[in-house]
């Protein structure tokens, strides 16, 4: 990265004749554009890019204005704030002309339009999403984000209270963005500031906490961040439900994903650092607005029998098929995992964690059986529909459950038969 940076050859997407389209029309006239933060960033350390922003000279209406001359779709996603959506070919692509932040209230800002680079590039959050890249892929670096960017440093643009007092939200990306791309401790004055503002995050919409916190889960490790996050009271803050759980259990989850092959799960990793109180988490989701999938989910873990390594696969197959079979699997891969984290030091976990494996490996493959019985075939008996019939087939069910699901329908409908006479 050092000397003249470029994303040439590195970035298949910058050849995209539609995006070379889009920045050649919006540099005409005396105006120019450019791809903006992440997409030189992640093309910069050879990652995947999903969106690509470009910022530009042009005012709004302008953009949109020539984007639709060119033939593309033009729409007024945040005009207000300088952006526009220039839709080709299907694909979105962020235009937000350069600007200033004149007035912010912690959240939201009043702007201003302008056309200094390095003006726009200093009113952003952090050194490593202030790159840009021209339309040959040579980077322009306003305030050493390249620098910063080879040592994995995440630093704010500026000073740092300045920065978050803009947003307050920018105390969470501190976070996120330092389990994405930091490495060793994290900028001393940054987490100062983020510890002193830290009361600033009560003003945030439970939505964007919870999204910003699911993408710091969702980093190949969060443990350094998250244990930083602690450490500045920022957890506790957002998320009090771990505060005396503890974060612990983090490290041993991440490598035993890592080990085994599982895929990054920011849910899995939310229940590994909370209490499985069920109340408490459905109040938890309440809080952050979780959706309802991630909030049964967590609820479901939540209630799930507590594994034991010594249980056989018949007495799990009966807890799988009284239980949720989800919420079962979650709680055997966090007790494979913490069982693999004690296994370094300690013998008598080497072997639960094989316990938990051979269970974990037989839940993910169970398939649920079905009862052979339905009221239906109680009739003969004379069982009217009701109360009583309900009683009896759940008695049945009780015994073929307890019989390891291998008493057949004869064999049940004996059993009904000798109950009605009794």
């Amino acid at each position: 990265m050092s000397g003249q940076a470029s994303i040439a050859g590195k970035a298949k997407w910058l050849d995209t004749p539609a995006l070379q389209r889009i920045l050649a029309v919006l540099s005409q006239y005396g105006e120019e554009a450019r791809i903006a933060g992440g997409a030189v960033r992640n093309a910069l350390l050879g990652q995947a890019v999903s969106d690509v922003d470009i910022a530009t000279t042009n005012r709004p209406e302008d953009t949109a204005r020539l984007a639709e001359e060119a033939g593309f779709k033009a729409v007024a996603t945040g005009a207000a704030h300088g952006t526009i959506t220039v839709i080709a070919n299907g694909k979105p692509y962020e235009v937000t002309t350069l600007r200033a932040d004149v007035e912010t209230d912690g959240r939201h800002a009043k702007v201003r339009f302008g056309r200094d680079w390095e003006f726009d590039a200093e009113r952003r959050d952090f050194t490593i999403n202030a790159l840009y890249a021209t339309a040959d892929g040579s980077v322009i670096d306003l305030v050493g984000g390249i620098a910063d960017l080879e040592s994995r440093r995440l630093r704010f643009i500026g000073d740092p209270e300045a920065r978050i007092r803009e947003d307050y939200l920018r105390i969470l990306r501190f976070f996120r963005f330092f389990a994405w791309y930091g490495e060793g401790r994290p900028d001393a004055e940054g987490l100062k500031a983020c510890a002193r503002l830290k009361e600033g995050l009560d003003r945030l919409s439970a939505e964007r906490i919870w999204a910003e916190l699911k993408k710091l889960l969702a980093a190949p490790d969060p443990s350094r961040a998250l244990l930083w996050m602690r450490q500045a009271g920022v957890l506790t803050r957002i998320l009090p439900e771990s505060e005396k759980w503890g974060i612990d259990a983090i490290h041993a989850l991440v490598k035993t994903e890592r080990d085994l092959g599982w895929a990054p799960d920011p849910l899995l990793r939310l229940a590994a650092i909370v209490p499985p109180d069920s109340e408490r988490l459905v109040q938890m989701a309440a809080r952050l607005r979780l959706s309802k999938a991630e909030t049964d989910r967590l609820a479901q873990w939540a209630l799930a029998q507590a594994p034991s390594p010594e249980r056989t696969e018949g007495a799990l197959a009966k807890i799988l098929y009284r239980g949720n079979p989800g919420g079962i699997i979650d709680r055997l891969r966090l007790a494979l995992a913490a069982a693999r984290g004690r296994a370094v030091e300690d013998d008598h976990a080497l072997v639960e964690a094989g316990g938990f494996s051979r269970q974990l490996g037989f839940a993910e493959t169970w398939n649920r059986p079905v009862f052979p019985l339905k009221g239906s075939d109680l009739a003969d008996f004379g069982v009217a529909q009701g109360r009583k019939l309900g009683d009896l087939l759940r008695e049945l069910e009780a015994l073929w459950i307890e019989s390891g699901f291998t008493l057949d329908r004869g064999a049940l409908l004996e059993r009904a038969a000798a109950k009605l006479k009794a």
